[in-house]
């Protein structure tokens, strides 16, 4: 049973669950057109939904959800509302620490859209996605499919144990692949560390990179990471699979004046030639790169290392980076992938990065290849390689073999048309 607002101050009562035992979220809508929230909330329980309250200004909702902060689960919001519009309201929930997902609705552009998730992506806030108005079925149901409720926030780690799990040997390697668009056939694979948690399992980068780099231990964990890498690549050539491996470098590391020095000196102990190896500079990290990383960068190309400009397009001086640092490889930002065959505005940025990389010499890799629809439109649009979930999910490395032998069967119909 539906739980509308209250015509006297719109300001919806508790969403509790329904009469009919329903789940679902508890969906807010905010918005200042009394007949947008009627048809809004009409097509939510229209797909099932049944716990639905309305606010018809960003003040009232705030006033809800201060009084119960627990009260939604999910909040679908206008931008452009008088008083407090909906950036305003939804930046004062970040800052109150909301933890339920929201969805933006508005007649405002597909820019102006993708600017606000942006902006908002840089707090806490769990952004589900952005609709234009009249929101289609489809599509809202899709994005209200993602909310999930939120986890309990798991303990940073301290220093201490970080360097304990270097001292204990408990890193271990994964390994995602990058293959040709024209063929499918394997071009390298990313080395992507993990932390084998004796308590907590496998620990994903995202909670422990961060205070590897400013405790400074980062340097010894690339240092591992690229012997590990080099014994793998000896392992798989023994076993008869010729492959480049790629690793992400710290700015950290090659702000060390024998970074490049040491890294040859390393690839030559192993037996392995520099060709072999792909080094990964996230753009974001690379702002302004001073002397010593930059000499770094130059030494290690003349050594004929492969060096990845990684997630380009979300830092701030990309063009400037591609002209001073002798890049062999371009690697265009997933969030400009995802969908861009139906995005007006991420669409003309992806065909621009790969045709920046064209005209330089560098070879084109797509990040965050989800579907079959991002693969074709890669390929429509001359992209060289694709990574992704659709070719293939970070694994172990004794897992490699049986992923060739499932993507043979599959990369056949997946070749490039003859021209």
């Amino acid at each position: 049973m539906s739980t509308l607002s209250n015509p006297d101050d719109h300001l919806p009562r508790r969403l509790d669950a329904g009469e009919d035992g329903s789940r679902g979220p508890a969906i807010l809508l905010v918005d200042d057109h009394p007949f947008a929230l009627a048809t809004e909330a009409l097509l939510l329980a229209s797909m099932g939904y049944r716990r639905i309250g309305t606010a018809a200004s960003a003040e009232a909702a705030l006033r809800l959800m201060r009084a119960d902060p627990s009260a939604v689960d999910v909040l679908i919001c206008d931008l452009n509302m008088p008083g407090m519009d909906g950036i305003e309201f939804l930046r004062i929930l970040d800052s109150e620490g909301f933890e339920g997902g929201v969805i933006l609705l508005s007649g405002e552009g597909e820019r102006v859209l993708q600017t606000v998730q942006r902006l908002l992506g840089h707090g806490r806030l769990a952004l589900l996605g952005a609709l234009q108005k009249p929101a289609s079925r489809e599509r809202l149901d899709e994005l209200l499919a993602g909310w999930a409720p939120a986890a309990p926030e798991p303990a940073p780690f301290s220093e201490d144990e970080l360097r304990t799990a270097h001292d204990r040997g408990q890193w271990v390697l994964h390994y995602q692949p990058k293959v040709s668009l024209r063929d499918g056939s394997l071009a390298s694979l990313e080395a992507l560390i993990r932390w084998a948690h004796p308590e907590q399992g496998l620990v994903m980068p995202n909670r422990f990179i961060e205070l590897a780099e400013t405790s400074g231990l980062i340097v010894g964990m690339t240092e591992w990471i690229l012997r590990e890498a080099l014994a793998q690549i000896a392992r798989w050539q023994g076993a008869g699979l010729h492959t480049r491996v790629a690793l992400n470098v710290s700015m950290l590391s090659l702000d060390a004046p024998d970074f490049a020095s040491r890294v040859g000196e390393i690839v030559r102990e192993a037996s392995m030639r520099p060709e072999d190896l792909i080094l990964e500079i996230t753009e974001s990290r690379l702002i302004a790169p001073s002397a010593t990383p930059l000499e770094n960068l130059v030494r290690l190309r003349v050594q004929r290392f492969g060096l990845s400009i990684d997630d380009f397009g979300t830092g701030h001086s990309s063009l400037a980076q591609l002209r001073d640092i002798p890049f062999t490889e371009l690697k265009v930002d997933r969030g400009f992938v995802r969908g861009a065959r139906s995005n007006p505005v991420t669409r003309p940025l992806l065909e621009g990065s790969i045709e920046i990389a064209k005209g330089l010499g560098m070879q084109s890799v797509a990040e965050g290849v989800e579907t079959e629809d991002d693969w074709r439109l890669l390929q429509e649009v001359g992209c060289d390689l694709a990574q992704g979930y659709f070719v293939g999910r970070p694994m172990p490395a004794e897992q490699v073999g049986g992923w060739l032998q499932a993507w043979a069967a599959r990369r056949g119909g997946l070749a490039q048309p003859a021209s």
